[in-house]
């Protein structure tokens, strides 16, 4: 199988963008916060970075919040596309500028915009593209912008009724990293239950839950290093022995045995292909 040449950066949503003074946020911006992390892995301060506001409903202010975070850690080459439409994602312009970049960021709002304007477009298959064939090429995206990367993607789903069946919400995704179903706000908003029922539906797959401010830089399509300030949750089925979620009607309470699960923070490796966790030693300092 082909070696994945690009880098994919989910973030759990509200992440560091310099301005942030809640204890949320307890990492240093300019050296260790997530999107410092984003701007090294796509060059340094000289790389071209284009902000994708498309979930956002208030793209001009998300678009300026990410000029102002980029430019504060010394980048000055940065470029909102605010794509609202296929044609927009299908257009010449735009595909320049993202066959020109070296970092694309997708912001947070609602995941079915991503999928509904960019999925299946030229722009699509650009990314693809670029992701798996380019190296050094980045792209990174937080709240509903990590969890559109997937295959199967969560796209609602209520955390109240969370454990019964028909609690989350599922379409289809960017694909960028298939073996993934990714949910985010995943500590503030009380997500475990929302993540299981997905792993429950394609239990062959792997459920990432990010805390806000948390994020994973992935490498060669499988390789995971936790950033950031909070936890990362891995939801392996692989082992289940009791799965009923095929067989229940809508709103029964579901049975998973032997769901594995392992919390990971600042610094922990996670690899997809085996399913293995490398924990950062303990006298080693934060990256």
């Amino acid at each position: 199988m082909q070696k994945i040449k690009g880098t994919l950066i989910p973030i759990g949503g509200n992440e560091d963008k310099g301005f942030e003074d809640d204890e949320i946020h307890r990492l240093d911006y300019i050296e260790e916060g997530i999107l410092a992390h984003v701007v090294e892995e796509a060059g340094g301060i000289d790389a071209k970075i284009v902000v994708i506001p498309t979930a956002s409903s208030i793209p001009i202010e998300v678009g300026e919040n990410y000029t102002t975070a980029f430019s504060t850690l010394g980048c000055k080459n940065i470029e909102v596309l605010n794509i609202r439409s296929i044609a927009d994602a299908e257009n010449t312009s735009v595909l320049k500028s993202v066959e020109n970049a070296n970092c694309v960021m997708f912001s947070g709002g609602n995941q079915s915009k991503i999928s509904k304007y960019i999925g299946n477009t030229k722009l699509h298959k650009l990314l693809s593209n670029r992701y798996k064939n380019d190296s050094g090429f980045v792209i990174a995206g937080t709240s509903a912008g990590a969890m559109a990367m997937a295959k199967e993607m969560i796209a609602g789903g209520s955390s109240t009724k969370a454990f019964k069946k028909g609690a989350v919400l599922m379409r289809k995704g960017l694909s960028l990293i298939p073996e993934l179903i990714i949910d985010t706000h995943f500590i503030q908003r009380g997500r475990f239950g929302r993540i299981s029922e997905a792993v429950a539906k394609f239990p062959n797959l792997i459920g990432i839950g990010l805390a806000e401010d948390t994020g994973m830089i992935i490498k060669n399509g499988e390789d995971c290093t936790i950033i950031g300030s909070g936890m990362s949750i891995v939801f392996d089925g692989g082992n289940l022995t009791h799965n009923n979620q095929k067989i229940l009607q809508e709103g029964t309470p579901m049975t998973m045995a032997n769901l594995t699960i392992h919390v990971l923070s600042n610094g922990d490796q996670y690899n997809i292909q085996k399913r293995k966790v490398k924990v950062l030693p303990i006298e080693a300092p934060f990256i």
